[in-house]
């Protein structure tokens, strides 16, 4: 199957639009797949590639201050961290909108991401039912406490923040997967991580996965790895969504 990667700009959002060549024009199951920290759109394509050779038309956009729209990062700690997140959020029905009113989607919608793009994804769980399947890998659903880890790791190295640190973040619990679990409603959600992984702490994520055990619905997986997805997991990420969305 011929793939297509269409650039596309939506307002200020630069996004890749990855699809079979011959359904371009066609609606499709859609699949909005989120980069990284410090990351781009592009370093996503092959797990897009893998999604479209299945039938599915993948959006990769660049999150606020990153690839196209790459800007400093603020001295200030996980302010940029925070606000690309946020931005996401903002930027997420923007996008569906966008592709509905073109008669590209209907109500096959699944989300994916990657360390900060789990993390979004994990995010809009809690308020977008129409997500019907997601994939988040080297991400965490447990926000709050990947602020607090944040924090500690602040203090400890004497960096300044803000007094009104958590009233300019309090947004952050109402997207706490782990503190609204009852969000989930029965959607199937992929959960990839690394054990040795540096970046996002694994733990987090098997605290969830214990916490959410009586739950059908989460795929939990762990391999011995770093901060790292390889093929195979993105593999493994394909076959989900086709099991869940086609």
């Amino acid at each position: 199957m011929e793939i297509t990667i269409r650039k596309r700009t939506l307002g200020t959002i630069p996004l890749l639009e990855v699809v079979p060549r011959k359904q371009r024009n066609d609606l499709l199951p859609l699949i909005i797949y989120y980069h990284g920290w410090q990351s781009s759109k592009e370093l996503n394509l092959t797990q897009a590639r893998y999604l479209a050779h299945q039938g599915f038309r993948v959006l990769l956009p660049d999150a606020m201050n990153h690839g196209a729209r790459k800007q400093p990062v603020s001295k200030i700690p996980s302010l940029t961290f925070w606000q690309s997140i946020q931005s996401n959020l903002f930027e997420f029905g923007f996008i569906i909108d966008y592709f509905r009113k073109i008669g590209f989607v209907d109500d096959v919608i699944g989300v994916g991401g990657t360390s900060m793009g789990g993390i979004t994804t994990c995010a809009l769980l809690t308020h977008h039912p129409e997500i019907k399947a997601a994939a988040c890998l080297m991400g965490s659903p447990k926000l709050l406490a990947y602020q607090e880890r944040i924090v500690e790791h602040a203090e400890r190295l004497n960096r300044y923040l803000p007094q009104d640190y958590y009233e300019l973040l309090n947004w952050i619990p109402n997207y706490d997967l782990s503190l609204h679990p009852e969000t989930l409603k029965g959607r199937p959600l992929f959960i990839w991580h690394g054990k040795q992984d540096q970046i996002v702490p694994y733990q987090h994520v098997a605290d969830f996965a214990e916490e959410q055990k009586n739950l059908s619905n989460i795929h939990f997986t762990n391999e011995d790895e770093v901060h790292l997805v390889k093929t195979n997991t993105m593999r493994e990420v394909t076959s989900f969504f086709v099991n869940e969305l086609l």
